[in-house]
């Protein structure tokens, strides 16, 4: 007896010992938390730092892994491949992370389209709050950070849950992917955003890739890869600048800004401006408006301020302007209204090129009752009431591979079912480049996760600025061009947008019809079904006489034109840069046939321009694609 329970206690103290190698610490990255959305159907990768060679072990879902931690103090673990579901538990030796579930997790990569939040103006927007969201649906905000390194985790970040008081701050675009994505496949939905607004490709690629290619950014992208340190060096000076300057623009003392906001202050050595007719502004623009009124409630009218200010009217606060916010009618009531002299106050500040701006033509005036007036003309204007200038801080981010190493790189072991994109903006100018450029990020992006070519789905750039026929040079219509070039790589989908942007403003505010566009990508290259997920596609051009008939594919049951006319929009013809426009017909269910002059040598284009007036859509509603061809006619004909 003596016997088995030494044999007995020997086990328990091997058992205790065994069970003290899994409750050493750890630690995870920081996309690991509470709420998280786990890849259903791929190997789940878990890792993280630990003591070199104490024992780590991970469980979820009923699935069970065990490492032993790296000299260098790493350790990885991949999970086998489960179908969706939660809310579970996962467990990392002592740690237990909760609110786990298991679907399908997107990245929501680029600008500022694909960062434009719900809360921005976003049409629909209200409905989707007043219905309250989705509890499986999660969204992973990668902050906003830079680095000439490679950094091993994100700087922050947490998973909120879709909740009316979460989604105000969702990317709008992929807030609609996501509802789409959870109600129709019916899982849990993860969307980690990684993106930055005004941002180039190149910031999103490594410059191991960028440095090899010959193109205006290889050179820079090659001395960043040689000289990190330096870089780097630059890149904590470039923040401390920031620092400074956000803490210039962050609200002004109260006490001071109602003193300078009030009527009986001396702005005598102010500056005098004409507004509109003075923007942009620098700095800190504080700028005052003296008029006559009543003492009657009034309604501030002043929307066009660029992109952040802070209103005052007689001493009184009225309204903070946000970036990215829609500035709204602003009601006064009666008693700050003086019988009289008045005076209106704005502190203006715009973080993106220090140059605010203050005022339309046209819409800068109150109203009280059915008496316009008018704030246009002259007003006072000083860069120094108390604060300093705003440091200079440079856009170091859009370097190569900066955003890649500090917003990308840090989640590349996280198994995702895709990413989604839209960007393209801030790189108009160089659309020679693009095609390569956005082809290398894809495939960089796709090695680096190592699980083989996942979906990646993009938005082709939206119709924008003032509407000119025809427009062959146009740098936007090249761009697009570059994009739809770029369907060449495997698993990639394009939502063609060309219908739905607007003149004025390069953020359009239609992001539902953006976000369902992409996930009908989604639906053909990510999940296999057979649907119509694009507009027409330009496939040939056969002429007949004095006939160009073009054939598309993507027609389903037959092409159509958006606005019930007969006669297809968006066709130019010509030579060189000698283009006119065309009348076009749609003659069959997937033809479309232009009547030529005489010409030996032809190019046709469609919706080439960068804000081209064209119709042409297939029976779901989608519109076809830009594109160029040349034609070569019969010199006998």
């Amino acid at each position: 007896m003596k016997r088995y329970a030494t044999v007995l206690l020997l086990i328990l103290l091997n058992f205790s010992c065994d069970l003290d190698k899994f409750e050493s610490e750890v630690s995870l990255p920081r996309i690991f938390e509470e709420g998280m959305v786990l890849q259903r159907d791929q190997k789940i990768s878990v890792w993280g730092k630990g003591i070199p060679s104490k024992k780590v072990r991970v469980s979820v879902a009923g699935l069970l892994g065990s490492t032993e931690v790296q000299p260098d103090s790493t350790w990885s673990i991949k999970l086998p491949e489960t179908k969706a579901g939660g809310p579970y538990v996962l467990k990392v030796n002592n740690l237990q992370i909760k609110d786990v579930y298991i679907g399908d997790v997107w990245v929501a990569g680029g600008q500022s389209n694909m960062e434009w939040a719900l809360k921005s103006d976003v049409i629909g927007a209200e409905t989707e709050f007043k219905e309250g969201g989705f509890p499986e649906i999660r969204f992973f905000k990668v902050p906003q950070s830079y680095s000439a390194l490679q950094l091993e985790d994100v700087t922050g970040g947490e998973w909120k849950v879709a909740t009316p008081e979460n989604m105000p701050d969702f990317s709008a675009v992929a807030w609609f992917f996501a509802k789409r994505n959870h109600l129709e496949k019916e899982v849990p939905v993860g969307i980690i955003e990684s993106n930055w607004g005004g941002t180039p490709a190149e910031g999103w690629t490594a410059v191991s890739v960028l440095s090899g290619m010959n193109a205006s950014y290889s050179e820079e992208a090659k001395d960043i890869q040689d000289n990190p340190e330096k870089w780097q060096e630059e890149v904590k000076a470039n923040e401390k600048r920031r620092e400074m300057r956000n803490m210039l623009v962050s609200r002004p003392d109260s006490l001071t800004a109602l003193e300078v906001a009030s009527l009986d202050y001396n702005d005598g050595n102010w500056k005098r401006i004409e507004l509109p007719n003075s923007n942009p502004l620098q700095h800190i623009a504080w700028t005052r408006k003296v008029f006559t009124a009543s003492g009657a409630k009034a309604t501030l009218h002043l929307p066009g301020i660029d992109q952040m200010a802070y209103i005052y009217l007689n001493g009184h606060f009225l309204h903070y302007k946000d970036w990215g916010a829609a500035m709204p009618d602003i009601e006064i009531p009666a008693e700050w209204m003086n019988d009289g002299k008045n005076v209106i106050t704005v502190r203006a500040i715009n973080t993106w090129n220090n140059q605010p701006r203050i005022g339309e033509k046209g819409e800068m005036y109150l109203t009280q009752g059915t008496n316009t007036i008018s704030l246009e003309g002259t007003w006072t204007y000083s860069n120094d009431v108390v604060e300093p200038m705003l440091p200079k801080v440079d856009f170091l981010n859009w370097k190569p591979g900066m955003m890649y190493n500090a917003m990308i790189y840090p989640i590349t072991n996280y198994a995702i079912k895709g990413a989604i994109w839209y960007q393209g903006e801030s790189n108009a100018g160089k659309a020679n480049e693009y095609h390569e450029l956005f082809s290398a990020m894809i495939s960089n992006w796709r090695r680096d996760w190592g699980i083989g070519d996942y979906p990646f789905l993009f938005v082709q750039l939206a119709n924008f600025m003032e509407r000119k026929s025809p427009q062959p040079d146009s740098n936007w219509a090249f761009l697009r061009e570059a994009q739809t070039q770029t369907l060449a790589l495997p698993n990639t989908g394009m939502a063609v947008i060309i219908d739905i942007g607007e003149e004025n403003d390069i953020h359009p505010k239609n992001k539902k019809d953006v976000g369902e566009r992409l996930w009908l990508q989604a639906r053909k290259v990510a999940f296999g079904e057979k649907v119509l997920a694009s507009g027409p596609v330009f496939e040939s051009a056969v002429l007949d006489g004095d006939s160009l008939i073009l054939n598309f594919s993507e027609t389903g049951e037959g092409l159509t034109t958006s606005d019930g006319a007969k006669e297809v929009k968006g066709f130019i013809v010509g030579n060189g840069s000698d283009f006119k426009e065309v009348q076009a017909v749609i003659s069959d269910k997937n033809k479309v046939i232009i009547q030529l002059d005489n010409s030996q040598t032809l190019e046709v284009r469609y919706a080439w321009a960068d804000n081209p007036e064209v119709n042409l859509i297939n029976n779901a509603g989608l519109p076809a694609v830009s594109f160029r061809s040349k034609i070569e006619l019969d010199q006998n004909q």
